[in-house]
C-alpha cells in the first residue's frame, strides 16, 4: 500500500473543488448554447457534462499521483459520475446526471444505516485514519452523518424535479457541499470528546 504523500493544501483544494466549480462556470457560460453533432442536437448542459467527466478523472489521477492515495468516497463518486455522465450524454437526457447526486448521497446514507443496524459505525472505515475516536464516537457520528446524507439526497431529488436546471446547478455546486461541510464541523465537540489519545483505546475510556 502506497504511503500518502504531503501535498500543498491549496493544490489539493484546487484539484478537489476545481472540477465542480469549472462545471458551474461552464454551464453559466454555455447554458443557452446548442450544438449539432452527428445530426443530433445537444444543449449546453449535455456538452458541459461531457467535458466534466474527463476533467474529474484527470484531477483525481493528478491527486493520486501527488498523494499516493484516493479515498473510497472519491472512487465511488467518480464511478457514479462516469456512469451517469455517460448516460446523460449518450441518451441526451440531463435527468441522469441530476439523479446521480441523489443516488450518491442515498447510497452513503443507506450504507451507513446498514452499519448502524449492525451496531457498527462504518464511517470509521473511511475516516478512521484522520479521526482516531472511540467506537462509541463513530457510532454517534455515523448516525448523524447518515441523517445528513439522507437529507441531502431528498433535497437534491426535490430540487432537480421542481426547479430550473440553472438553480439545480447552483444548488448542487455550492449548497450541498456547504451543508455537508457544516454537518461535519458541527460535530467538533463530539470528535473532541470521543477522540483517542496516543496509546489509548475504548477500554481505557470511562463509560
Amino acid at each position: 500500500m502506497r504511503q500518502e504523500q504531503t501535498v500543498n493544501p491549496w493544490l489539493r483544494q484546487a484539484l478537489e473543488l476545481g472540477p465542480p466549480i469549472l462545471f458551474f462556470l461552464a454551464y453559466m457560460r454555455f447554458q443557452d448554447a446548442s450544438w449539432t453533432i452527428g445530426g443530433r442536437d445537444y444543449d449546453g448542459f449535455i456538452l458541459v457534462t461531457a467535458g466534466f467527466v474527463p476533467l474529474l478523472l484527470a484531477s483525481m489521477a493528478i491527486l493520486w499521483k501527488l498523494t499516493g492515495r484516493i479515498s473510497r468516497l472519491q472512487v465511488f463518486t467518480a464511478v457514479m459520475v462516469v456512469v451517469f455522465g455517460g448516460l446523460t450524454v449518450w441518451l441526451n437526457d440531463e435527468r441522469f446526471f441530476k439523479m446521480k447526486t441523489t443516488l450518491v448521497y442515498g447510497f452513503f446514507a443507506v450504507t451507513l444505516g446498514i452499519g448502524l443496524m449492525r451496531g457498527q459505525g462504518w464511517l470509521k472505515v473511511l475516516m478512521g485514519e484522520m479521526l482516531p475516536m472511540s467506537d462509541r464516537g463513530w457510532l454517534i457520528l455515523s448516525r448523524r452523518i447518515a441523517a445528513a446524507f439522507a437529507l441531502m439526497a431528498v433535497a437534491n431529488e426535490a430540487v432537480w424535479r421542481t426547479q430550473s436546471t440553472e438553480f439545480w446547478v447552483t444548488f448542487e455546486t455550492f449548497a450541498l457541499p456547504a451543508f455537508l461541510f457544516a454537518a461535519f464541523m458541527s460535530q467538533a465537540k463530539l470528535i473532541e470528546r470521543e477522540s483517542l489519545s496516543d496509546g489509548s483505546d475504548d477500554e481505557d475510556r470511562p463509560g
